[in-house]
C-alpha cells in the first residue's frame, strides 16, 4: 500500500538553464515521470516533485540537480542523455564522471561523450593502450565512440589518417562484380563507420579527407601485406573474420598506430564450421600487455527511450499470449499432476 503523496520544491538560479533542463515541450520531465513513477511540474522557476515513495523523490531530486550541473558545466542535454543519466543515478554514478569527459565536439556542435560507465571505460581503454576490442551487441555505441576517438586523434595530429576495414562476408571478399573503385564496392559494407564519420565532420570536410586518402576505407582482404605506421585503424563487424583475418590485421599494426576491432560475438555470418576469429582473439590474448578487452551487454545499449517503450510493450504483450498457453498445461484445482 503506498504511503501518502508527499512533494518538495527545488530552487534553481537559472531560468534558461531550468528550460533546458525540462526539455523542448517538457519532454525531459514526462520521461523522468515515467521511469521514476514521479510526479514533476514546474511553477514559477522551482520544479516541483511529488510522489509517494520518498526513495524515489530523493532520486528524483538528486538527478535533476545533476542534469542541471551539467548544464552549468556547458553540455547540452538531449533525450538520449537524460534518460542514461536515469539509469547511472539509480546506480549512485555521478553523472559529472561519465558526461564530463569529452571525447570530440561535432561539426555540429554536439558534444560526443560516454554515456555509461561501459562506454567510459572503453573511451579510456583506447586512450591508453594500443590495441582494444569493443565486444558486445548492436547500439551500445562501440563503433561511433571509435570513430570519434579517431576523428579527435586526426584532427589533434596524433595520427596522420584513418583507415576503416571491415570483412565483406556477404559478398565473399570477391568484390570484383560490383561496379565503381574500392570505396564504392566496399561502402554498403562499411556505411556504419562512414555515417559516423560524416555526423562529426561536415561534408566538405569528410569529402576531402576521403579523396586525400587521409581517411581510407577497404576491405579486409585488401589489408594482407600492408604496415599501417601513424594510423587509427577501426576493424568493424570483427565477428565475421575467420582466424587467419584476425591474425593478418593484428599484425598490420605499426608504429604510432592504434587499432580498435569492435564486434558482436552473438551475430557471426560465417559459414558453418568456420569459428570466428574474435571468438579466438578473446582466448588467445587475453593478459598480453597493451591489448584490452571492453566488453557490453544489453544494459548499455543507448536507445531512442521511445525504443524503450517499444520493446518493453511487446514483452508485455508476449508474456500476455502466453500466459493462456502456460494455464492450461497446469493441473485444474484438485487434480493430480501426475
Amino acid at each position: 500500500m503506498s504511503g501518502p503523496t508527499r512533494s518538495l520544491r527545488i530552487e534553481l538560479p537559472d531560468n534558461d538553464r531550468v528550460r533546458a533542463l525540462c526539455g523542448a515541450h517538457n519532454e525531459h520531465l514526462k520521461l523522468i515521470e515515467r521511469r521514476l513513477g514521479v510526479q514533476l511540474g514546474l511553477r514559477g522557476g522551482q520544479l516541483m516533485v511529488g510522489g509517494d515513495d520518498p526513495g524515489r523523490l530523493a532520486l528524483a531530486e538528486r538527478l535533476l540537480r545533476e542534469l542541471y550541473g551539467l548544464l552549468e558545466a556547458g553540455f547540452p542535454l538531449h533525450m538520449e542523455d537524460v534518460d542514461q543519466a536515469i539509469k547511472l543515478v539509480g546506480q549512485g554514478v555521478a553523472l559529472r564522471e561519465v558526461f564530463g569527459h569529452t571525447v570530440f565536439v561535432s561539426a555540429r556542435h554536439r558534444v560526443i561523450t560516454p554515456k555509461g560507465l561501459a562506454q567510459k571505460r572503453y573511451v579510456q581503454a583506447i586512450g591508453d593502450q594500443d590495441i582494444v576490442f569493443g565486444v558486445g551487441p548492436a547500439g551500445t555505441g562501440k563503433t561511433y565512440l571509435a570513430m570519434a576517438m579517431a576523428v579527435s586523434s586526426l584532427v589533434e595530429r596524433k595520427v596522420k589518417r584513418i583507415v576503416l576495414t571491415r570483412p565483406a562476408v556477404e559478398a565473399g571478399e570477391r568484390l570484383g562484380f560490383l561496379p565503381g573503385d574500392i570505396a564504392e564496392k566496399v561502402n554498403p559494407y562499411l556505411r556504419p563507420l562512414h555515417d559516423a564519420l560524416f555526423d562529426m565532420v561536415d561534408d566538405e570536410k569528410a569529402n576531402a579527407f576521403i579523396e586525400r586518402g587521409t581517411v581510407e576505407v577497404a576491405p579486409l582482404a585488401f589489408m594482407r601485406g600492408r604496415t599501417l605506421n601513424d594510423a587509427f585503424i577501426i576493424l568493424d563487424e570483427a565477428q565475421n573474420t575467420t582466424a587467419e583475418q584476425m591474425k593478418m590485421f593484428l599484425t598490420r599494426l605499426g608504429y604510432g598506430s592504434k587499432a580498435v576491432v569492435t564486434g558482436d560475438v552473438t551475430q557471426v555470418d560465417l559459414p558453418s564450421g568456420r569459428p570466428s576469429g574474435l571468438l579466438e582473439a578473446q582466448k588467445v590474448l587475453r593478459g598480453v600487455e597493451g591489448i584490452e578487452f571492453c566488453m557490453f551487454s544489453e544494459v548499455d545499449v543507448v536507445r531512442h527511450p521511445l525504443v524503450q517503450e517499444v520493446v518493453r510493450a511487446y514483452e508485455t504483450y508476449e508474456a500476455a499470449r502466453r500466459a493462456p498457453a502456460v494455464a492450461a498445461l497446469e493441473p485444474a484445482p484438485g487434480e493430480s499432476s501426475t
